[in-house]
């Protein structure tokens, strides 16, 4: 969800992928590391390694934490702290479909454990395995900056993972109970509408209303039913610095579901820079990313129709509803620190792009 305005693409360092946990988002450490020493099996971790915990920072809501046991490493999960908004930061769906997925997509970490008592993490949280990697944000991993054409080649490899996900059978790993196909659209966006009510901005109520509007009434039909994974883009991705062409990994797994899979297309859309964008229409991305040399909008799309079978043609309806749902997430961000839930400072001023987003959004709805 944030932009980050001052990174150069091929500066000398990205940013960290782990740091110190931040002041107020430490847990009961000692709790769960006695929680976990009598649960976890001892061959995914060394149970009598010394602990250290850092924080992955670069997350804008739900708390990943590294969790070292001397040599060996997890990752845990939890939601943010505060009030949250209905169905969101669910770390038992995230569990239910990481236990599971793994078997068939090994682009999906495995999770090993799933914990909802209060009282040793504050609320739920799951553990699972970490992976290794390099996460694209705005900025080339220095590791993969001598491969040729690299901006183009982690684009394309991003469209085909996306594409092969979406082909999965989910019951074959028993999650066809996942969600109800039927109606997601529909629901998706009745939700989001509820989730802004509960944290608009006066400024911005009457616009993000006028674009539910026009969303509800030019509603597409799915074409197909499919896994969702809700939150596909590039910095939610681990690529292998040896090999650009390959996707390891895909995070944030929470909102997981069946239905649509070209609300995953909008959803990576709505984070892609376009080289014909004036700073008006920059979308939700990196600001680096502009000139990593990724390809357009308009040859993602058409990769992944190559790719999926799909008829894209109404993909700037899917791209207009992503833009209304960040400015609805960007808000709720803004809230949790304005009401005190958060300590991260980049949320003070998360929703001041909420304007253009809106005027994006209807662009797109009006071509």
């Amino acid at each position: 969800m944030l932009q980050r305005t001052d990174v150069d693409p091929f500066a000398d360092e990205a940013p960290p992928e782990f740091a110190p946990v931040r002041p107020g988002e430490d847990l009961d450490w000692p709790r769960i590391v006695a929680y976990l020493r009598e649960r976890l099996p001892g061959d995914v971790y060394d149970p009598d390694g010394d602990f250290e915990v850092l924080q992955f920072p670069n997350g804008s809501a739900n708390l990943t934490y590294l969790l070292r046991f001397g040599r060996s490493e997890l990752v845990l999960r939890r939601p943010p702290f505060g009030d949250l908004a209905p169905g969101a930061h669910d770390m038992k769906r995230e569990y239910r479909v990481l236990s599971r997925l793994w078997r068939i997509f090994d682009a999906a970490p495995r999770a090993y454990l799933f914990c909802d008592d209060p009282d040793v993490g504050g609320a739920d949280f799951f553990v699972m395995e970490r992976r290794r990697g390099e996460v694209v944000r705005g900025v080339v991993p220095t590791a993969m900056r001598p491969h040729a054409d690299v901006g183009q080649r982690i684009g394309i490899a991003l469209v085909e993972r996306i594409a092969q996900f979406h082909a999965l059978d989910p019951e074959a790993v028993d999650l066809g109970g996942l969600g109800r196909p039927e109606g997601f659209v529909a629901r998706q966006l009745a939700g989001w509408k509820q989730r802004w009510d509960l944290v608009a901005d006066e400024r911005y109520d009457d616009d993000m209303s006028a674009v539910h509007a026009r969303l509800e009434s030019t509603r597409p039909e799915a074409q197909r039913v499919s896994l969702v994974h809700n939150d596909l883009k590039l910095d939610n991705c681990l690529f292998d610095p040896a090999d650009p062409d390959r996707v390891t990994a895909f995070f944030d797994w929470d909102m997981t579901t069946l239905g649509d899979p070209l609300i995953d297309v909008g959803t990576l859309l709505n984070y892609w820079p376009d080289p014909a964008d004036s700073d008006d229409e920059n979308r939700f991305s990196h600001s680096g990313m502009q000139r990593m040399g990724l390809p357009s909008r308009a040859a993602v799309a058409e990769h992944y129709a190559s790719r999926s079978g799909l008829d894209l043609s109404d993909v700037g309806w899917y791209e207009a509803f992503a833009l209304w749902k960040s400015g609805t997430v960007i808000q709720q961000l803004h809230h949790r620190w304005k009401v005190g839930d958060s300590a991260d400072p980049r949320m003070e001023n998360v929703a001041d792009g909420l304007p253009r987003l809106v005027r994006n959004a209807m662009q797109l709805l009006d071509s």
